[in-house]
C-alpha cells in the first residue's frame, strides 16, 4: 500500500465496539487471566498488555503505523524525541565506546552527545556530512554508531546518503538517522539502507505543537550487524536482567526488543496514550501537510534569495544550493517546511525575529502555524563559536519553519519585518 493508505489504516484492526478511531486506553495496568497467563506474557511465550511503561493499545497501535510508514520491522514510541535519540545509542552503547555524529545536528542532540553522554563514558567524534570520506579516520573497534540527519536543523543541509552508509556498511556499524524535519512521506531512510531511524514527534507528526513524543523504527538491515558477537556483544549474549534472554535469539526485531524491554522498562520515558492517539491523528493528513510546507518554503526561499538584506538562503530545492543533487536524489515531493536565512549580523537577525507579527518567535518545528527562530541566542544558544560554525549557524542565522497560511500573508509579514 501506498504511504497515504498506511498513515489511515496501518496497525489498526477495528474492536469489538468496531469504531472508526483508534480509541484512547488510558490505562497504567492490564488484568492477567490466571498466574500462568501473567508468567508467559514475562517470558514472551506471549503477547499483551503488562504496564503502559512497556506498552499500551494504543501506543501499540502508533508504532505499528509509524514503522509501516517508515518502512520498518518494528517501533518504539516515547515520551519525546530526545529519549528517542538516547535510547537509540545508549541501546549500542556502553563506557568505552564512542559515536560518530554529524557537525550539522539540531543543538540538544550535540549538547547531548559530546556532554551527557561524556559523563557517561561514550565519546562522539564529529563529521562533515559534505565530507563522508573523513568517516573513515573516526572510526574503530569500539565505533558503535553513526549518527546524522535527513535534512540537517538549522542548516538545512542533505547528507550523502549512499556515501555514508556504506562506509559503515564496510566497518558493520549500525546508521541511525533523524529523519525529523523531512517525515517518511518525503524521504525513505531505510530503503537508502539506514539501519534505524528516529524522530521527534512533536513536530510534523502532531503538526500542531500539541504534544511532546518521540519513536524510534528498526529496520531490516539492522539485526544482520547486530549479530556482530565482537562489536555488540550485548545482543548476542544472555541478559541477566530478563531471566536470560538472548535478543538476537527470539523471533522479534532484536533493536526495538532490547531498547523496549532494558531502556524503557528500566528508565521509563514512555509516551501518555493519549499523546500517541493524537500522534495517529497527526499521521492521518500528514501527506498533504508536508506537500502545502513544502510548496510554501519554497515560494518563500525563492523570495529570500533576491532580497537585498539576505546574505545567503538555505533551502536544498533552491538550485545553485549546495544540497539539490543530494535533495533531488533522496527527497520525494519536496524539502519539507524549514529553511534558514543569514543577514549581516547578530543584531539584525534578532530585529527581524523582533518585528514579524504572523510568524511566532518559538523553538517549536513543524507546527501548522509559521515559526521564526534565532538560533544563536535560542537552540544552539549553549555551543561555542566553533561548534556554531561547524554546525552551519551563524550569528545572523534565522530559522523558519513555515506553516500552512497563505504563502502570499507570510511574504508580507517577512518584507515589513525587514523594511
Amino acid at each position: 500500500m501506498k504511504k497515504e493508505t498506511l498513515a489511515l489504516h496501518a496497525g489498526y484492526t477495528k474492536d469489538e465496539q468496531k469504531t472508526m478511531a483508534v480509541p484512547i486506553y488510558m490505562s497504567t495496568a492490564y488484568a492477567f487471566d490466571s498466574a500462568e497467563h501473567a508468567a508467559n506474557l514475562f517470558a514472551l511465550k506471549e503477547l499483551g498488555n503488562i504496564y503502559t511503561r512497556i506498552g499500551n493499545p494504543t501506543t501499540d497501535v502508533f508504532e505499528k503505523r509509524f514503522a509501516a510508514l517508515e518502512g520498518g520491522e518494528a517501533a518504539l514510541a516515547t515520551a519525546s524525541g530526545m529519549a528517542a535519540i538516547t535510547y537509540s545509542v545508549l541501546n549500542l552503547c556502553e563506557a568505552g565506546d564512542n559515536i560518530v555524529a554529524a557537525n550539522q545536528l539540531y543543538g540538544g542532540t550535540v549538547t547531548l552527545f559530546t556532554h551527557t553522554l561524556k559523563r557517561l563514558g561514550i565519546e562522539a567524534r564529529m563529521f562533515d556530512v559534505h565530507k563522508p570520506e573523513q568517516l573513515e579516520d573516526l572510526l574503530d573497534e569500539k565505533t558503535k554508531l553513526i549518527f546524522f540527519e535527513s535534512i540537517t536543523n538549522p542548516s538545512i543541509d542533505v547528507p550523502d546518503f549512499e556515501a555514508i552508509v556504506a562506509i559503515a556498511n564496510k566497518y558493520g556499524i549500525i546508521t541511525i538517522v533523524d529523519n525529523t524535519v523531512a517525515t517518511p512521506m518525503l524521504c525513505s531512510p531505510l530503503e537508502l539502507g539506514v539501519d534505524v531511524v528516529v524522530h521527534s514527534t512533536s513536530k510534523y507528526t502532531t503538526g500542531q505543537g500539541l504534544a511532546l513524543g518521540g519513536i524510534i523504527v528498526e529496520g531490516r538491515s539492522a539485526k544482520e550487524k547486530l549479530l556482530d558477537k565482537s562489536r555488540y556483544p550485548h545482543f548476542n549474549e544472555p541478559d541477566a536482567s530478563y531471566h536470560g534472554l538472548i535478543y538476537n535469539e527470539t523471533p522479534f526485531p532484536p533493536f526495538i526488543l532490547r531498547a523496549r524491554l532494558s531502556l524503557l522498562r528500566d528508565m521509563g520515558a514512555a509516551p501518555s496514550p493519549f499523546n500517541s492517539w493524537l500522534f495517529i491523528q497527526g499521521l492521518e493528513h500528514l501527506s498533504l501537510r508536508i506537500k502545502q510546507h513544502s510548496q510554501s518554503a519554497l515560494a518563500i526561499a525563492k523570495w529570500l534569495a533576491s532580497h537585498p538584506k539576505v546574505k545567503k538562503v538555505n533551502y536544498p530545492l533552491l538550485e545553485g544550493d549546495k544540497n539539490y543533487k543530494n535533495a533531488k536524489k533522496y527527497l520525494k515531493g519536496g524539502a519539507s517546511g524549514l529553511l534558514s536565512f543569514e543577514v549581516d549580523s547578530f543584531e539584525e537577525a534578532k530585529k527581524i525575529a523582533d518585528s514579524v507579527k504572523i510568524f511566532s518567535r518559538v523553538v517549536n518545528i513543524g507546527d501548522s502555524k509559521s515559526i521564526i527562530t534565532h538560533p544563536a541566542s535560542t537552540t544552539h544558544q549553549q555551543l561555542s563559536a566553533e561548534e556554531l560554525e561547524l554546525a552551519g549557524v551563524s550569528e545572523g542565522l534565522i530559522r523558519l519553519s513555515i506553516g500552512l497560511e497563505a504563502v502570499e500573508d507570510l511574504i508580507a509579514d517577512l518584507e515589513q519585518a525587514m523594511s
